[in-house]
């Protein structure tokens, strides 16, 4: 028997009743399908989705492929707590990661559920194999949830105003973002000063960075930087902890956003987009780093379930038989030509800014230039209303991100920029 539909507003009444404001979506709309980069509400509205589930459904929603894969796994097994009665799909996706994730070395694998728990893992992992406490992390960057995540993160609100004191030995450095005054001789002359006043070097086990900042406002590091945090790990014995929970997996036209600095960490972990929606995370490192903790010290309940690992290895399959890197590639180069013309036009667009696919922009203040965290809320407001999902992140709240599904038709891309611009008209903008 099937319970009957519920409208939008017969939801939110028991949402506002029954979760937490903590956890309770703002938004009013409720999702009751999907399709590529398309959603359909429980009032039957159409949306089309420029957000992606935050950067988890590069090749959209509901893929084919990837239904098929768990249904199939759904007939077999869906669980059986892999450290109890392991099974083919746990080891499967250990080795696809290890071929294609650019480590040093011979990688080795655990899954977990999230990207918090795959941060917080890279730490155990980390200290485990230097023997050292502290961790290095960069302003604007954003790790997850969890109490050490939360710690890593590079902005207070709202991750972590409610919650007390946060785990110490904790550290950080300036992400080099030029629009917002720090250059990147700036942020590594910072970094070398954490490292001589803050953070003891000798009891640093890690330094952690997003190759691209998400949360922060998508702005990528250069590979300069990068292979200067990599010379440091390396005078320091420090491990270096690549974060691509977000970047990852086709967001920025290579599998892997560290990928474009040509830089081998120590560590990866990655999430969101390996599963088209499934939950799993990984984290794929050195294989000396990884064996350093003893026997079932890594590891949960659920953490690489058998349902999840078939839905990863149906995204793999799907990235190379559909060009997934490619396409990404292409869908970048789309929405910078759309980017560059609204610069032109329009005073309040600003910084507009693309690696691959993993594209944004600011909206400032045209006299002053300041940014403009309420006509980056109006727009993401107004375009929900008519039917478009639009996400703002970014230190001061003021940038516009793109997160939709590579596979996004041409048809549908246009439809929503044209919406945004039509948006950006009316303001004023």
């Amino acid at each position: 028997m099937t319970s009957k539909s519920m409208s939008n507003a017969e939801l939110n009444e028991l949402k506002q009743r029954y979760v937490a404001n903590g956890a309770a979506s703002p938004a009013g709309q409720f999702a009751a399908r999907a399709e590529n980069a398309e959603l359909w509400d429980e009032d039957g509205k159409r949306f089309i989705d420029f957000a992606g589930g935050i950067g988890v459904l590069n090749i959209g929603h509901r893929h084919p492929k990837v239904v098929e894969a768990v249904k199939a796994q759904l007939d077999k097994v869906m669980h059986t707590c892999q450290t109890v009665m392991p099974y083919e799909g746990y080891v499967r996706v250990a080795q696809k990661l290890s071929e294609v994730t650019p480590v040093r070395g011979h990688a080795k694998v655990m899954l977990a559920n999230s990207g918090a728990e795959a941060l917080e893992n890279a730490v155990k992992v980390a200290r485990a194999a230097t023997g050292r406490s502290s961790v290095i992390c960069f302003t604007g960057g954003y790790h997850g949830r969890t109490f050490m995540t939360m710690a890593m993160n590079g902005k207070v609100a709202p991750y972590r105003n409610d919650f007390g004191p946060m785990p110490g030995q904790v550290y950080r450095a300036p992400y080099p973002v030029p629009s917002i005054g720090v250059s990147e001789e700036e942020a590594l002359r910072h970094l070398k000063m954490t490292l001589k006043t803050d953070a003891n070097v000798n009891d640093t086990a890690a330094i952690v960075i997003e190759p691209v900042l998400g949360e922060g406002g998508f702005h990528a590091a250069p590979a300069s930087f990068l292979k200067a945090i990599r010379e440091i790990c390396d005078e320091h014995g420090i491990l270096m902890v690549v974060d691509e929970v977000q970047s990852g997996f086709g967001r920025t036209g290579k599998l892997f956003a560290i990928e474009h600095s040509g830089v081998e960490p120590d560590i990866m972990t990655m999430a969101k987009s390996m599963a088209d929606g499934m939950p799993i995370s990984a984290v794929v490192g050195t294989d000396k780093v990884m064996d350093a903790s003893g026997g079932n010290s890594l590891g949960g309940t659920y953490t690489g379930s058998p349902v999840s690992c078939a839905a990863v290895l149906a995204v793999l399959e799907v990235f190379e038989e559909e060009r997934i890197l490619e396409k990404s590639q292409a869908l970048g180069e789309k929405l910078r030509a759309r980017f560059d013309k609204w610069q032109q036009e329009y005073s309040s667009v600003a910084n507009a800014r693309n690696l691959g696919a993993m594209a944004a922009f600011d909206l400032v203040s045209g006299e002053s230039g300041a940014p403009n965290a309420e006509l980056a809320g109006k727009l993401c407001r107004e375009a929900r209303e008519r039917g478009l999902i639009l996400l703002s992140c970014g230190l001061y709240a003021n940038t516009i991100r793109f997160l939709m599904p590579v596979t996004i038709s041409d048809e549908v891309l246009g439809e929503g920029l044209d919406l945004i611009e039509t948006m950006l008209s009316e303001f004023g903008a």
